[in-house]
């Protein structure tokens, strides 16, 4: 990568992702496929005041030959010290910064059983982890770098060399990053974009919405008590800004538990547990998925369903205009951090506390009290599509058009 933009990049991902601050640590955790950026983050981070970086490195080959060669109760059994690397940090009020480089389809061969039991066992290792992030406790982000397998799955007819500068010029695009503007400024006014929209929805106060296309999706989703819409810059419990995620084009709130009915189809594959699930569908009776189907990969989207009790129960309601600048550049990225930002979308499983009012200093018992659903994951996929309606209907019955083809009508 050029290193004007290299840097540009990193400033970004620290300084409005991240949110840094001066004489606070940082866990890194991040892939082998990442040295370069890696090392411009470390770098860049210890210039803006980091006090120490903790560095958790993955790779994806070598975790596939753990997965092959190892037994089930050996992957399961994950070390207090796996889980104390990143807890004490976090609880000292380090910052995290997620750098994402996924191989795609790498896991195709492993039992999605075991894929899922492995995951199961390291989010139950990593609970009160994730909980500091989820709640916002502390600020958090997450970025993506290319890699040659990936680039070609989403390029396959380049070359290696020209479909990975393809994929590394189209993730900056969507990420505001290039030679002629600063990336900052950029984010403030895209911030500031996000936010009145979100002001706008949390003004409104609907009570429920009604999503509708012609390609299946006929779904009404009833919205959780003291309900609040979010989206582009959060704050931490410190009150400092941070992105979670870069990019962003989304508006986010939180279904009732319990107030979801009716069918929704997939517009985009899903890359779920190393493995694309493609032309999906999911039926909803009070909240519950008691029915699903996938044309090509029924197994892995059975893991997805079945892993846990919450994971039958939805999360997150997102939406997105069909004409995101990441809808536009007409690319499926095969990764949820962008294709969700060219598509409206759900989550399966855990919701997020903000998306309470005042709820990221309440307690479990509190937000479930609410219609929050609580699950160890957090899976969003794709329905968006151009012709797509959406109907809000108020507290008083009022019935307002929010979407109409693909986009906003406010």
């Amino acid at each position: 990568m050029d290193k004007t933009l290299l840097e540009k990049y990193a400033k970004l991902t620290i300084l409005i992702g991240a949110g840094l601050k001066k004489g606070q640590e940082v866990i890194l955790n991040t892939s082998v496929e990442c040295n370069e950026f890696n090392r411009e983050l470390v770098k860049q981070c210890y210039q803006y005041g980091a006090k120490n970086i903790h560095i958790e490195y993955r790779d994806d080959y070598i975790n596939k030959l753990n997965y092959q060669n190892q037994s089930l109760q050996i992957l399961t059994n994950i070390p207090k010290y796996i889980a104390d690397r990143r807890e004490i940090p976090v609880k000292n009020g380090a910052c995290i910064i997620n750098v994402i480089s996924d191989i795609p389809d790498i896991f195709k061969d492993i039992n999605s059983d075991k894929l899922k039991k492995i995951s199961q066992a390291k989010e139950k290792a990593l609970k009160v982890y994730r909980e500091y992030q989820s709640a916002n406790r502390i600020q958090w982000t997450i970025v993506a770098w290319p890699n040659m397998q990936w680039a070609k799955k989403v390029f396959p007819n380049l070359s290696e060399q020209q479909a990975y500068k393809k994929l590394e010029e189209s993730i900056l695009k969507c990420c505001y990053v290039d030679k002629s503007s600063d990336p900052i400024k950029n984010w403030n006014k895209h911030n500031t974009l996000t936010h009145n929209r979100v002001n706008k929805m949390n003004k409104l106060n609907f009570q429920s919405l009604h999503f509708k296309n012609n390609v299946g999706t006929n779904l009404i989703i009833e919205l959780a008590k003291n309900h609040n819409w979010a989206g582009g810059q959060e704050l931490s419990w410190s009150k400092t800004k941070f992105n979670p995620n870069i990019p962003t084009e989304e508006i986010f709130g939180m279904p009732y538990k319990y107030g979801v009915n009716g069918k929704v189809v997939s517009t985009k594959p899903l890359n779920y547990l190393g493995n694309t699930i493609k032309n999906f569908s999911l039926t909803f009776k009070n909240g519950k998925v008691v029915k699903y189907s996938s044309k090509d990969n029924q197994n892995t989207l059975r893991s997805l369903i079945e892993y846990d009790e919450g994971s039958h129960y939805l999360g997150e309601v997102a939406i997105v205009e069909y004409y995101s600048p990441i809808s536009l550049s007409n690319i499926l990225f095969y990764e949820t951090l962008f294709d969700e930002n060219a598509s409206c979308h759900l989550a399966l499983g855990r919701a997020y506390q903000m998306n309470i009012k005042n709820g990221i200093k309440l307690k479990r018992e509190q937000l479930t009290k609410l219609g929050a659903n609580y699950s160890n994951t957090h899976v969003d996929f794709m329905f968006g599509s151009k012709d797509m309606s959406i109907v809000g209907t108020t507290k008083d019955h009022k019935k307002i058009q929010i979407f109409k083809n693909g986009r906003f009508v406010f």
